[in-house]
């Protein structure tokens, strides 16, 4: 092994847990925090528990909310073109229309 490359080995690194268990290993880092340890954790517990750290959930909830209202007022808009089209069809016949109409005065 190459001299003076490798980090500093900590044998009685402290592991400090989110539910105050505490334990000793090594590493490279004098004292490591977890948020789940052996003490608290569902595979070893049998109990769900849920974590959310960084608050991705909540996040994920508000962005869902946010896309629904999005949604609804993006259907109010297209709906209020859709009526906004059909009345100007109401308001001015299409050409085939016209056409007919044409050919009706054309015949009398």
């Amino acid at each position: 092994m190459k001299a003076n490359i490798h980090p500093v080995w900590y044998p009685e690194a402290k592991v400090t847990c989110a539910c105050g268990n505490a334990f000793i290993t090594g590493s490279t880092l004098p004292e490591i925090r977890v948020e789940i340890c052996h003490m608290c954790h569902p595979l070893f517990t049998g109990q769900q528990k849920f974590v959310d750290t960084l608050g991705q959930v909540d996040r994920f909830v508000k962005k869902a909310e946010t896309s629904k209202v999005k949604q609804e007022e993006r259907r109010k808009i297209l709906q209020a073109r859709a009526s906004k089209v059909a009345s100007a069809k109401k308001e001015r016949p299409s050409l085939k229309e016209l056409l007919m109409k044409a050919r009706k005065q054309a015949t009398s």
